[in-house]
């Protein structure tokens, strides 16, 4: 077996830590007092030989499907490799986007696929190109890997350019996994429209405007790419759009055949989830709209403070999320942005996510999910340090 890593993962863990420290893409944690009852539904024991039945079935409720369409997991990561090991064999080529998530090449890598990396271009708005696909699609081709929100931009692709590279996907024999961690965290208008800001990231036009930006569990059932077809498998968790990275609750929307895979491929992983985690997610999916109306507390005003600061600092351009908890803004004019990190944590305590782990070295990530206070301090320190240095 190939020694594969995740590099990203590892510097994660291990990276020098920052007073302000704008790296970590979850949500702000929730506190147990954000979801009282779960404390009451804690119970050591029970049965979840293929998840919890509960938490199945609440799962299957939000996205209007039955349950032979779900499947449990650890995680997003968890569950991303799960598919992987459900539906490849060694010397099967996968396609996976780039700038991109690391894990979602090591995982396909670590059971012997062949990656083979699609742009999404900063150029054209990180947007989901089906002819990019198109090109590097073959007959060997058994797996389509998307993020969506993007990691690490936050764009979301259309509807319409999913679709394409599923029917892309279909004609060659293969599957797309569209990892949709982020998706729940979308900012929606007042009539539910889906809503990027405006390009820029400038000051938001007036206070009214940031008040219409926010999440809607409501929809969440009509976002997901698994509904768009049997060639489509959808992955996400309670992390990063509800502050619950702690239960470690994963899911797969698939096809009943899809899904069926990725339950036996779980008997070898790991056997069964941690059942006093399956036991409180569901007590989460029953008060999903209370844990969005936290979420949108955190994140509305947070990238209005991104928004502002980007738009008085031409030293750095980005391209608008859609929603999610980061941005990726990259240094004007500058092939890697590296010594302006390691100087931004030296001289000004300032912690962000270097882009070359996301094979875009000019480029970093910042995290916006956090505490403001964190926030706030940290935009002001990156942009002393770039009047000082630009």
């Amino acid at each position: 077996m190939k020694n594969v890593r995740a590099d990203y993962m590892q510097w994660a863990k291990q990276h020098p830590r920052a007073t302000w420290d704008l790296c970590g893409s979850n949500l702000l944690p929730c506190r147990l007092e954000d979801l009282p009852e779960a404390a009451a539904a804690l119970q050591i024991n029970g049965s979840n030989d293929e998840g919890y039945s509960p938490l199945v079935d609440a799962i299957a409720r939000r996205y209007g499907t039955g349950a032979d369409h779900v499947a449990i997991g650890t995680g997003t990561s968890g569950v991303n490799f799960l598919v992987c090991a459900a539906l490849l064999d060694a010397g099967d080529d996968v396609l996976v986007e780039t700038p991109g998530y690391d894990p979602l090449f090591a995982a396909p890598e670590l059971l012997g696929a062949r990656v083979v990396r699609f742009e999404r271009r900063f150029e054209d708005g990180y947007a989901l190109d089906p002819d990019l696909v198109a090109r590097v699609l073959t007959n060997r081709t058994r797996l389509v890997i998307i993020t969506n929100l993007h990691n690490p931009s936050g764009v979301r692709a259309s509807d319409e350019a999913l679709a394409e590279v599923g029917r892309l996907a279909e004609r060659a024999g293969a599957h797309v996994l569209v990892d949709e961690v982020y998706l729940d965290s979308a900012f929606v208008d007042g009539a539910g429209n889906d809503r990027t800001p405006d390009s820029g990231l400038g000051t938001p036009d007036s206070g009214s405007q940031t008040a219409a930006l926010g999440l809607r569990t409501s929809d969440f059932g009509r976002r997901s790419s698994a509904l768009l077809g049997d060639r489509f498998i959808s992955t996400s968790s309670l992390t990063k759009s509800y502050g619950l990275a702690g239960l470690r609750c994963g899911w797969v929307l698939a096809s009943p055949d899809v899904a069926e895979r990725v339950r036996r491929a779980r008997d070898i992983v790991d056997g069964t989830g941690v059942f006093p985690a399956e036991r409180m997610a569901v007590v989460a999916f029953e008060h999903l709209e209370r844990l969005a109306t936290r979420a949108r507390s955190i994140l509305s005003p947070n990238l209005a403070l991104v928004r502002s600061f980007l738009a008085r600092h031409d030293a750095l351009e980005c391209v608008p999320p859609a929603g999610g908890t980061v941005v990726f803004p990259r240094l004007r004019g500058q092939a890697d942005a590296g010594p302006f990190i390691d100087r931004l944590l030296r001289e000004e305590q300032v912690g962000v996510v270097p882009g070359r782990f996301f094979q875009a070295p000019a480029h970093f990530r910042l995290a916006f999910g956090g505490l403001q206070d964190t926030l706030q301090h940290g935009l002001e320190r990156i942009g002393r340090f770039l009047d000082r240095v630009r």
